[in-house]
């Protein structure tokens, strides 16, 4: 019989579950423009969780991958929870605040990112509706108001994230 806490049925929802991160330098933010859909588009470096990864690794290499930037976790920022405009499935979103470390400028960008860009606030507010999603400016403005969650909150049983 099975377990009714774990059905296996395909009827079960799954959302898409993405991360994030937010790297402030002063008044400005690390933005990334790609092409999305046939448009251009503003996001933070951000992605999707891959499987057997944790939720900060994927944070870390994402936002490389991304960049071309090395970061270091700071704190979570949020969870958010929305409906993608773009494809139209449900989306969990973790969110951190990161510390720049160094660039490597001579590193291939994921297909898709155009480049990677440093912009204030206003000037992400400027873009208007080519932002990504409604996420961008929600977690830029959770980590000014000072919405921060130790990195703690959060636990991997991955063996990756095992210490000896």
């Amino acid at each position: 019989m099975a377990d009714s806490a774990f059905p296996s049925s395909p009827s079960v929802w799954c959302p898409h579950v993405t991360v994030a991160c937010v790297v402030a330098d002063g008044d400005r933010f690390l933005m990334v423009e790609e092409e999305v859909n046939g448009r251009l588009a503003y996001n933070q470096p951000a992605g999707h969780l891959d499987d057997k990864e944790s939720l900060a690794s994927a944070a870390v290499r994402e936002t490389l991958e991304e960049t071309g930037w090395t970061v270091e976790l700071e704190h979570l920022i949020g969870i958010h929870q929305w409906r993608s405009t773009e494809h139209g499935d449900g989306v969990v979103r973790f969110t951190f605040a990161a510390r720049a470390l160094g660039h490597d400028p001579k590193r291939p960008l994921d297909t898709g990112i155009l480049r990677a860009l440093w912009l204030t606030r206003d000037e992400i507010v400027a873009l208007g509706d080519r932002l990504r999603s409604p996420l961008v400016l929600m977690s830029i403005d959770a980590w000014l108001a000072g919405q921060r969650l130790p990195l703690t909150a959060l636990h991997s049983l991955l063996a990756e994230d095992r210490y000896p």
